[in-house]
């Protein structure tokens, strides 16, 4: 018997890509099942601003053809697929959630990530939203509006790839690519409950260049850590356009996953020593850590020892984005988000003295996460120490500052250091919300932290329960 189209769009895109191969299920189904979930629910979330509906029938009957002569063109043929409004999609404009950017030109260009998932077959469902230009922790902006959070759509998703978790954790489409500059695809994987990634700096290509820097990383969200290496191991060989990229994995993440940590060096930071973690948030992921235990890990509380990065950051970034609207005219920035046009005009403040400041900070945070990684595999935190909060807000409410850095503290700063950093699902909070742990591993020891998020959810899975919308 055929699953119900509502369940259709619930299944992972292993389990899909299974059933196509032994023709159980055609990927026009999934397709349609996710179309008609987005149709039914993205009215109250709001994570996608571009839907093709024409468009994703059609690639998904091509895929289906594929399919049937047994000759996909890659390891996620037929999978519905959302792309974050950061990158260049072809045929569909990539506003960046910004009203500055003109819509009515010629999209013709792919984004390596983007150009990688066409070539495998992948069925481009949609854009999911974006803070203007991917600048804060939370979704909304005034071009598509607020993103919500499928677990309470008075919350929000997290961001700045809010869209992509909201889509992903509600049935609309197995798989999405963010982005993640400060934590943009690990603050929304917690709050929305579902796995994401940030892998090691290069290891996903960029194109164009962020304007961010070398801060900002893609990465792979999916309800899964199978799913999250499949999409890994699709999109991140080189890209001539990237000068940063790395050479291409030496081997399969998918077929790494389940390698186990048995004795493996984990280091458990409950606040790096200088974050005040909500209560609820720190019962949940201390309880987590029992299961990397269980998995064979030898755990140690133990703090890396470093200081809250966040001035640091805070130049890199505001000085980044004061760049990207350094060519606008003074009509345009009058369009720009507030809180961005805040922050430019303190990032146009700083000086190459300051840059570098702030950049010799971040190289002595990596000199020492670096020694720090010569004792331990990994380490595990909290992923954001507070649930996620009211929507359409920059922060909670009654909070004491004002930037979205001050409830991220445990995010950012392994984007200095350009280590690959994932979250995981770990439990719920009284009201219902998710909770994240976040597990960090070393400069290229992705494979790693794939097969520790891998034990993890054997451990302690969270797959079966989805959000009631």
């Amino acid at each position: 018997m055929s699953p119900r189209k509502d369940e259709l769009a619930f299944h992972t895109a292993t389990e899909l890509v299974a059933a196509y191969e032994r023709k159980e299920l055609s990927p026009v189904e999934a397709t349609t099942a996710v179309l008609e979930r987005i149709e039914a629910v993205d009215g109250t979330l709001n994570a996608f601003c571009v839907v093709d509906r024409d468009g994703a029938l059609a690639a998904a009957k091509e895929s289906e053809e594929r399919w049937q002569r047994g000759e996909p063109s890659g390891p996620v043929d037929g999978v519905p697929t959302s792309i974050k409004d950061m990158f260049l999609t072809r045929g569909w404009p990539t506003l960046r959630g910004s009203r500055t950017v003109e819509p009515d030109q010629e999209w013709a260009v792919d984004a390596p990530s983007v150009a990688r998932l066409r070539a495998a077959g992948a069925v481009l469902v949609g854009k999911t939203t974006t803070p203007e230009l991917g600048w804060k922790g939370v979704t909304d902006n005034t071009l598509s509006g607020v993103t919500r959070n499928p677990w309470d759509p008075t919350r929000t998703p997290g961001g700045s790839s809010g869209g992509s978790s909201a889509a992903v954790a509600a049935g609309m489409g197995q798989l999405s690519v963010g982005t993640d500059g400060g934590g943009s695809v690990r603050i929304p994987g917690a709050f929305a409950g579902i796995f994401a990634m940030k892998p090691t700096y290069g290891r996903i290509p960029l194109y164009p260049p962020s304007p961010f820097g070398t801060l900002s990383h893609a990465g792979p969200m999916t309800w899964t850590v199978d799913d999250g290496a499949l999409l890994l191991d699709v999109i991140s060989a080189p890209d001539a356009r990237d000068w940063s990229a790395l050479s291409p994995p030496a081997a399969s993440f998918l077929g790494a996953i389940g390698g186990g940590i048995a004795g493996r060096r984990v280091a458990f930071s409950l606040d790096l020593g200088f974050v005040d973690v909500h209560p609820e948030v720190a019962d949940l992921v201390r309880t987590a850590v029992g299961a990397l235990v269980e998995a064979g890990a030898d755990v140690e509380e133990r703090d890396p020892g470093f200081a809250d990065p966040v001035e640091a950051f805070s130049v890199l970034w505001y000085a980044g984005a004061a760049k990207f609207v350094e060519p606008l005219t003074d009509e345009q920035r009058a369009l720009l988000d507030p809180g961005l046009r805040e922050i430019t005009a303190q990032g146009a403040t700083y000086s190459a003295l300051d840059y570098l400041e702030a950049t010799a900070q971040r190289m002595s945070l990596g000199v020492a996460m670096g020694e720090f990684h010569e004792t331990y595999d990994l380490l595990v935190t909290p992923t954001v120490p507070i649930p996620a909060f009211t929507a359409g807000r920059e922060v909670p409410e009654d909070w004491t500052e004002s930037r979205w850095t001050s409830w991220t503290p445990f995010t950012y700063p392994f984007n200095l250091t350009q280590q690959p950093a994932a979250t995981v699902p770990c439990g719920f909070t009284s009201g219902g919300l998710p909770v994240g742990l976040q597990i960090v591993g070393a400069r290229h020891a992705d494979a790693l932290v794939l097969a520790a998020a891998k034990a993890f959810q054997e451990a302690r899975p969270w797959t079966a329960t989805r959000p009631q919308l």
